[in-house]
């Protein structure tokens, strides 16, 4: 088990297997922490209830200062008399590290709005914004759509005055993934009546 979940989250997890009886560690996979088998398990700094299985998650600091989350799982035996504890420890510093990076991607302050004058025909991001505010009051996603639900949302684009682009039935096709000639077999009754 310890083997299984350190390669499933390598390089940034490393699992400890403590030997309750000796207080020693019994068994590391993918060691970060420096440690060797037969250790000292160190476990004060654990505390739980005779009957707990699984205690944490919890934080500490790795020797080179990287903040790990743990989570520790009691092993028992057939009595149900606690023999052993498997501590999963995440290194966080490349989450934080990617956290801070989306942090000044996302969240700058320095964005102004789309300048009107640039964007004043944009018939496309109109497009955009009126599919991204119809499938939000819906609850949908585009790829969930059905044919009942697309011919729908054709219909309320051609009543938003969507489709007066030359290109917009195209776009729409595409985004929909239907052909162009459904697109415009929707939208010639509503331009005809």
């Amino acid at each position: 088990m310890a083997d299984g979940l350190a390669a499933l989250f390598h390089p940034h997890v490393e699992v400890v297997v403590h030997d309750l009886a000796t207080q020693t560690v019994a068994y590391i996979a993918n060691n970060l922490s420096r440690r060797a088998l037969g250790d000292e398990s160190a476990l004060d700094e654990i505390r739980f209830h005779a009957d707990e299985d699984v205690i944490g998650p919890y934080e500490k600091i790795h020797w080179n200062g990287a903040r790990i989350r743990s989570i520790s799982i009691v092993t028992r035996d057939a009595a149900g008399a606690a023999v052993g504890l498997i501590c999963v420890n995440m290194d966080l510093s490349v989450f934080e590290g990617a956290r801070t990076a989306l942090s000044v991607l996302l969240d700058r302050t320095d964005i102004r709005p789309q300048p009107d004058q640039l964007f004043k025909d944009d018939w496309q991001e109109r497009i955009n914004l009126f599919l991204r505010d119809w499938l939000s009051v819906r609850g949908a996603t585009l790829a969930g759509l059905g044919r009942t639900e697309k011919r729908a949302l054709i219909e309320a684009l051609y009543a938003e005055g969507a489709f007066t682009g030359r290109s917009a039935a195209p776009y729409v096709a595409n985004l929909l993934g239907l052909s162009r000639a459904t697109v415009f077999n929707i939208l010639k009754p509503l331009r005809s009546g």
